[in-house]
């Protein structure tokens, strides 16, 4: 979203300042993007950025087998040193954290009060707030704010949630059967490898009218007959997806 440009100046200068991503990967992605972002002043933020990482940090981080080949030559080139395998880095934790104390405070109690709060003062509570503040929920609140943001009419929003270190796998599976979700959120799901290793995640996007029909194609063909055969029928699922089913079975069928 970012590097097309769905993201307004506010949100990238925020991102640019290193205090929206909330995971080493993220944070430095999101870096590498807007270091070629067509506003000046987010140009100049990532920069800067980039050069308060401390270097031994930021070399350590960047020798993990995980960090992509771009990612690795992007850094190293930039710089004068290469990476340093061997140290310590805690991937879930942005490298450097540009929050200031205050508004981790207001985030923490935030978090703690939502729990005594009722579904409508909740809703209430997200309507007085802007984009940005709501991206930061989304990343850092508790699982009932996430259930409802992630419904947010703001794509950039909802996609905040999944990238939040606290959301679980079994909201995962519960979000991947959300009809009121967007489909940018189903694709994200159904991209991911690691979410995906989950039967449920990957049954609720297969059964869900609203994911994209080429994530659910890919996904159809791993579930076991029985739910297949439930598929096959269903005429909530897109009409393609069915199709592709039957077919399946009926070549297995053939093969034994």
């Amino acid at each position: 979203m970012f590097r097309h440009g769905d993201a307004d100046v506010e949100i990238r200068l925020h991102a640019a300042r290193g205090a929206l991503a909330p995971r080493a990967h993220e944070q430095l992605a999101l870096l590498m993007v807007l270091s070629a972002d067509p506003d000046p002043r987010v140009r100049q933020a990532a920069a800067d950025t980039i050069d308060r990482i401390p270097a031994s940090t930021l070399a350590t981080f960047i020798a993990r087998a995980d960090v992509p080949d771009a990612m690795r030559q992007w850094f190293s080139s930039r710089e004068s040193w290469t990476p340093q395998p061997g140290g310590t880095v805690d991937p879930d934790a942005p490298l450097i954290d540009t929050s200031e104390s205050s508004e981790s405070s207001e985030s923490s109690e935030s978090s703690e009060s939502s729990k005594e709060e009722s579904e409508e003062e909740t809703k209430k509570l997200l309507s007085l707030m802007t984009v940005l503040e709501r991206m930061k929920l989304a990343m850092r609140g508790t699982r009932e704010q996430r259930a409802m943001l992630i419904r947010d009419p703001s794509k950039m929003v909802a996609v905040a949630v999944l990238s939040g270190p606290k959301v679980s796998e079994s909201e995962i599976e519960a979000f991947a059967k959300m009809t009121t979700v967007s489909e940018e959120v189903l694709r994200i799901i159904g991209a991911n490898r690691v979410w995906t290793r989950n039967y449920g995640v990957v049954l609720g996007l297969a059964r869900n009218p609203k994911t994209p029909t080429g994530v659910a194609l890919n996904l159809s063909s791993r579930l076991n007959e029985r739910d297949m055969r439930q598929l096959s029928t269903d005429r909530n699922v897109p009409e393609p997806v069915r199709l592709a089913v039957r077919k399946f079975l009926i070549k297995s069928q053939k093969g034994s």
